[in-house]
């Protein structure tokens, strides 16, 4: 079935609470690419001509260029997190004391072991069983290409759901969108990651699970030498009632851009710079005759070069804010890693120059004012860009 979205409305909260590890381990979600994604960017259909984005308004202020492109903005905000995603994945009927952790970590092969809230919520008659974590702790369990994803960690920040990526195909959900739960709160799907955990279909905040009334401590993970963590002492050790499943690689495994008809996998268009001005200056090697300047002022006026990636009102998504439309036609792969991701700036900036390109950027003149135009249906977001790119050009004349 398809979820539907509700824009209206807000009840009492009573949720269903998941009552054993049975029903939460009842389905094993597929393999799937990192989504995350919640709306639009170039092509806003939504947005009147007429009526430019606040953000684009000519003010002294937009017109100034941003000075920590060379060094001081680094693309990927810094190293990314050292990941130690789990092997085993156990649901207890009840709360683990932190003894029995203690035990678990004991075991051999053990190298970490973290809890965390679960339980399950209804949308439409249809169960979704989510994990409760605190971003901060959690992040480290999780995909590398998801913990160094900041939308999914902000979202989870601001009480919204991440939904598993599988769980986003199979139940048609829509990113972006706000559900009623059953006899509850509405709630928003604001991100989709494929978390690889078997019967997770997504996370929110501990904070929201235990308003929610999730059970606490019910989730055990345990990560350790892969393939030699015995799952029969963890269920020993958990008692009577608990399950303990492996977590496979299958169960993380991208799906590849190039299977989606995009770049091939190591074939990188930018790869991957140290900074924004190097990454809109690779970038704008992809349209000849495109300024990296035009590049740059876009992506100060979209997101502050990745300062505030939306989406926005009419549901652009990313630092270089495109519609889900089109970056499916549009998107590619920046930097050689196997898939297009709308969130990522070394995929993001690149695809941006393909679509001012198609639209006959290359040329200039007015052809680069109607791409530019293209790109956000006003004129006056037209003269911000590329006034702007022109004070960029000025500033970093050599």
């Amino acid at each position: 079935m398809r979820l539907r979205p509700i824009v209206t409305g807000l009840a009492a909260l009573i949720v269903s609470v998941m009552a054993a590890g049975t029903a939460f381990l009842a389905t094993w979600p597929g393999d799937g690419a990192l989504a995350a994604g919640r709306g639009p960017g170039p092509d806003r259909s939504g947005e009147r001509a007429d009526d430019p984005l606040p953000a684009v308004r000519a003010t002294a202020q937009s017109l100034v260029p941003d000075r920590t492109l060379p060094s001081s903005k680094p693309v990927a905000g810094g190293p990314g997190v050292r990941v130690t995603p789990p092997h085993l994945l156990a649901i207890s009927p009840k709360g683990v004391p932190q003894r029995t952790l203690l035990k678990i970590a004991k075991l051999r092969h053990v190298q970490k072991v973290a809890v965390a809230d679960g339980g399950t919520v209804h949308v439409s008659g249809t169960a979704l069983r989510l994990l409760a974590v605190d971003p901060a702790t959690f992040r480290s369990w999780t995909p590398q290409r998801v913990a160094d994803h900041p939308e999914v960690w902000s979202a989870l920040a601001r009480g919204e759901i991440v939904a598993d990526t599988a769980t986003v195909r199979r139940l048609g959900i829509q990113l972006g969108a706000e559900y009623q739960i059953d006899q509850g709160p509405r709630l928003r799907v604001a991100a989709s990651a494929s978390l690889g955990l078997p019967g997770v279909d997504g996370l929110v905040s501990r904070d929201l699970g235990r308003r929610l009334g999730f059970p606490r401590n019910v989730v055990v993970l345990v990560h350790g030498d892969p393939g030699k963590v015995s799952d029969k002492a963890v269920a020993r050790l958990l008692g009577k009632g608990a399950q303990v499943v492996r977590v496979g690689q299958a169960a993380v495994r991208p799906r590849t851009a190039a299977a989606q008809g995009q770049v091939p996998p190591g074939q990188a268009l930018v790869g991957r710079p140290a900074s924004y001005l190097e990454l809109y200056q690779r970038a704008a090697a992809v349209c000849p005759g495109l300024s990296w300047t035009v590049l740059a002022a876009i992506g100060q006026v979209e997101s502050g070069h990745g300062r505030n990636n939306g989406p926005s009102s009419a549901g652009a998504l990313g630092p270089m804010q495109f519609m889900p439309a089109t970056w499916k036609a549009y998107g590619v792969d920046g930097d050689g890693d196997g898939r297009a991701d709308i969130w990522s700036p070394y995929d993001a900036v690149p695809s941006a120059a393909k679509y001012l390109c198609a639209n006959g950027a290359g040329a200039g003149g007015e052809k680069l004012r109607k791409a530019v135009w293209h790109y956000n249906h006003s004129w006056d977001y037209v003269n911000t860009v590329l006034s702007l790119a022109d004070a960029y050009a000025r500033a970093y004349a050599s």
